[in-house]
């Protein structure tokens, strides 16, 4: 659910402004109103160095060494972030040069080490030496006895030689001359070394930067930002009498009424309280069960309802769990993600532990629908020679039952969710506008319980009183009944418009939802593969066993990743798709965040 939210209007003397924005951000209840998005240049420049010094505490996270609370002695985490980045630097220009050398190490490797000394000795004797390369089949060995020529290297496919002649001595060969190297091999290789030397160096002050500063970093940023905010608070005040008095605007739950009161009633602050205006941005805090709240994450991904709409988390949550255990279906892999997010959990972190708390009722969902389905780590217990599951073969569904049953799921989705857009659309405008949507549930509803009356001979199949009521209450409520701010002819126009809609959008809708019973099924494909191959390797001898348990461990793990992304990305687009769509989502919200001083 959205919490509701008041709206608050301060009026404070201008030279109590700064001391009661302090006192305010303490109490860390009130969403200030923005009145302007211009920036000044000063809080542009601090918006810059918090994305400084946050990219810098993500880049030394990421080199995954635990801080420790000892930082070092620096006053702030600005000359860190300064020297990082130095030390970033260096580092990618070290490695850019590593290319460069590493390539300039391959091209000398084949003429091994020499001595430019030697070469300039030569060159002083009017001698000169010239570096050759062709291939192996263009080199003859005749011109060993021709010119004064050595062979260096005759690795296939190339052979590397030098000739030595007169400077003004002209010499025609079937092969590449190439220009002298500049530097000996030995000399390259030295500074490759040095420089990666260099680069581990760097990388170790690194490590001691992810030890030591990450909280003294944190600490810097949750000061700068809290600093930020205060200028921000400033920039959208209003001045008023002369700007003796200032005028401040913000948004508060109605959970944080009472200490907001008492804090203003305390020090004597004017204010003022009411509703918010129908064009307000007004935030939206979420507020849900403790199984709900665990799917806020996914509902973040898409958007925040906006603040006059249902939040449809509550809502969607048990179908996404749903969807997710049909699609890996495996009850095998159910339990392992079950038992694994359960023995985790403990020793995580407490900030992911509602990510664990989702992963073990996924694990459940899948485990149920495994059992449904038949399938125990790619076993397909239907088709298997078990004795002991004779007696409960029969409760399984096999791929038809499974394909209808991912339908019904589907339908049973899209009613729920044209219920609650009538619901959405009460809660917003009144119940004149949710009539079409109402004429459309008594039509299908209608038409679905009729099918059931019919179909268990409750009435007979041409019964015509009730197929023509349904038809004739929903075709009123959907073409004339539909918008009460027009006249009938544009209502009429509107309806046709809507059943077409309806009509070609409702049933590739419900078709979306094969894909439930196609991953499931792709799922127990890939498992019964592994499990056939992995026991055509038991034949291997001596090993066979071990190779046998390494190739199932692998591949079902590998199945396991691979299917829970697809199990989670579609149930995803089913929701955001058609849920959404269906219930009337709209979007948009502005996320509730306090005035409050970063910790």
């Amino acid at each position: 659910m959205i919490v509701p939210m008041k709206k608050y209007t301060f009026l404070v003397y201008h030279a109590d402004y700064h001391k009661f924005l302090e006192e305010l951000r303490g109490l860390g209840v009130v969403d200030v109103v923005e009145r302007t998005k211009d920036l000044d240049d000063a809080t542009r420049d601090q918006l810059l160095e918090q994305k400084q010094i946050s990219d810098t505490i993500k880049l030394l996270q990421r080199r995954k060494i635990e801080p420790q609370d000892s930082p070092l002695s620096i006053a702030d985490g600005t000359d860190i972030v300064e020297q990082v980045r130095d030390l970033i630097t260096e580092k990618e220009n070290l490695e850019q040069q590593l290319l460069s050398v590493n390539k300039e190490v391959a091209n000398l490797e084949p003429w091994g080490d020499f001595s430019l000394e030697t070469l300039r000795k030569l060159r002083a004797a009017d001698l000169n030496v010239s570096f050759y390369i062709t291939s192996s089949k263009k080199y003859n060995p005749e011109w060993e006895k021709q010119y004064n020529i050595g062979v260096v290297n005759a690795e296939p496919p190339s052979v590397y030689f030098i000739l030595v002649r007169d400077t003004d001595e002209q010499i025609e060969l079937d092969a590449e001359e190439i220009k002298t190297p500049e530097h000996p091999l030995s000399e390259v290789i030295k500074r490759r070394d040095d420089i990666h030397a260099r680069i581990s160096e760097i990388g170790e002050r690194l490590d001691e930067y992810a030890i030591t500063s990450v909280p003294l970093l944190q600490d810097s940023l949750n000061k700068l930002t809290t600093k930020t905010d205060f200028r921000r608070v400033l920039t959208n005040t209003s001045p008023e009498a002369g700007e003796k008095v200032m005028m401040l605007q913000g948004f508060v739950p109605v959970s944080g009424e009472t200490v907001l009161v008492r804090f203003c009633e305390e020090r004597g602050i004017l204010y003022l309280e009411g509703k918010p205006e129908a064009n307000d941005k007004i935030p939206v805090l979420l507020k849900n069960n403790r199984f709900s709240k665990l799917f806020e994450p996914i509902s973040k991904l898409f958007s925040l309802p906006s603040y006059h709409e249902l939040d449809l988390t509550p809502f969607f949550a048990p179908f996404f769990m749903m969807f997710f255990g049909f699609c890996l279906g495996d009850a095998g892999y159910g339990l392992l993600i079950l038992v694994g997010a359960t023995l985790y959990k403990p020793k995580a972190n407490p900030s992911f532990r509602p990510y664990l708390s989702l992963a073990q009722f996924l694990g459940v969902a899948t485990f149920i629908f495994g059992v449904i389905s038949g399938t125990f780590f790619g076993i397909n217990l239907i088709d298997a020679d078990i004795p002991f599951l004779s007696n409960v073969r029969g409760y399984f569904l096999d791929s038809e039952k499974m394909f209808y049953f991912a339908l019904v799921i589907g339908a049973i989705q899209i009613i729920f969710g044209m219920f609650v857009k009538v619901f959405n659309i009460i809660r917003q405008h009144g119940i004149a506008y949710a009539i079409s949507t109402i004429g459309w549930l008594v039509l299908i509803l209608g038409m679905l319980g009729r099918y059931a009356l019919v179909h268990y001979e409750i009435i007979a199949a041409n019964e015509v009183v009730m197929k023509y009521a349904i038809f004739g209450i929903s075709g009123v409520m959907i073409l004339l009944l539909n918008d009460p701010k027009v006249n009938v002819f544009v209502r009429l126009g509107k309806g046709v418009w809507d059943i077409y809609g309806m009509v070609t959008g409702i049933f590739g809708d419900l078709l979306s939802y094969i894909r439930l019973f196609a991953l499931g099924i792709s799922s127990a494909i890939l498992g019964l593969v592994i499990n056939n191959i992995g026991l055509d390797m038991l034949g291997v001898p001596i090993i066979g066993p071990v190779i046998f348990v390494l190739f199932l461990t692998i591949g079902h793990v590998a199945n396991i990743l691979i299917s829970s992304l697809g199990a989670f990305v579609h149930p995803m687009r089913l929701t955001f798709v058609e849920f959404y769509k269906n219930a009337g989502f709209s979007g948009g919200g502005k996320e509730y965040k306090p005035f409050a001083e970063k910790k």
